[in-house]
């Protein structure tokens, strides 16, 4: 039978934590496969975020998810062309706080004309501290790492320390991965933790 590959795991756990009318964030629209699984969670009544620094990652993404729109299903959809690094000061205002699951799925676009577009070990550090300030309570991220690729093993190090040295009060992290393939892809994943009743984080 087998374990679940990286991105289905991430995506079963999105799952779990997200409900129709949700607001959820893709990371890293690329070719809006997650971003379409997103859409399908939180349904009309949901708003999907999806950031990309390439304009070819949001017209795919677009594209795949017209066949929601199709089918009167597709949520209040916002493409932003920009870094993921700026998506606390991109999204609305009111939706800091509010938000049930962020996903990023690290490294370049697949069959890009430039493959030398990578995610950077700086701004997606500063995109996931962003990601812990726009989730709600009980909200999830899930980040999947890519360390075959060039540049990937650094990214992933990087991301792996940032999430170990995060607070057991503000989040708790679970990684998912094979040990006896190296250059596997693997999946990171954080829980915020709910407040008491009290104010203060339960824990």
């Amino acid at each position: 039978m087998g374990f679940l590959s990286v991105l289905s795991m991430a995506h079963k756990w999105i799952a779990e934590r997200t409900s129709t009318g949700d607001i959820v964030i893709d990371a890293t629209a690329g070719g809006g496969v997650d971003t379409y699984t997103l859409a399908e969670l939180v349904g009309p009544k949901g708003t999907v975020y999806a950031f990309d620094i390439q304009q070819e990652a949001l017209d795919r993404t677009a594209e795949r998810l017209s066949a929601l729109a199709g089918d009167n299903k597709l949520p209040a959809l916002k493409l932003v062309l920009e870094n993921h690094a700026r998506m606390a000061e991109e999204v609305d205002p009111s939706v800091i706080g509010q938000v049930s699951a962020v996903m990023f799925n690290l490294g370049y676009l697949p069959g890009s004309s430039d493959l030398t577009v990578i995610t950077e070990p700086a701004s997606t550090l500063a995109a996931l501290d962003s990601a812990i300030t726009v989730l709600r309570p009980g909200g999830i991220v899930t980040c999947v790492l890519y360390p075959g690729h060039p540049g990937g093993a650094e990214e992933a190090a990087a991301v792996e320390a940032w999430a170990a040295q995060l607070p057991q009060s503000l989040a708790q992290a679970v990684i998912y991965r094979q040990p006896q393939r190296h250059a596997a892809p693997y999946l990171i994943a954080l829980e915020k933790r709910p407040l008491s009743v009290n104010g203060y984080r339960a824990g």
